[in-house]
């Protein structure tokens, strides 16, 4: 079987990243969690550790724990 090959060099591959084309998504993506956009459940636990940590520095007097090793 013949076909058509492309050939493109990397300056102009490395030029097209760069094009409005390249960062726009197309508009018939369907939206997956954790695929095409963050899991809502990634973003809950964010925001829960996010919380957690900020509870953890509010608590005085605790001291720092040692890392095992």
């Amino acid at each position: 079987l013949a076909g058509t090959r492309i050939i493109c060099d990397r300056k102009f591959l490395l030029e097209c990243k760069n094009s409005p084309a390249a960062r726009t998504p197309p508009c018939c993506l369907p939206q997956t969690p954790g695929v095409t956009s963050l899991a809502q459940s990634s973003l809950a636990k964010l925001e829960e550790l996010k919380e957690r940590n900020e509870s953890e520095e509010a608590v005085p007097g605790e001291q720092p724990r040692a890392m095992a090793p």
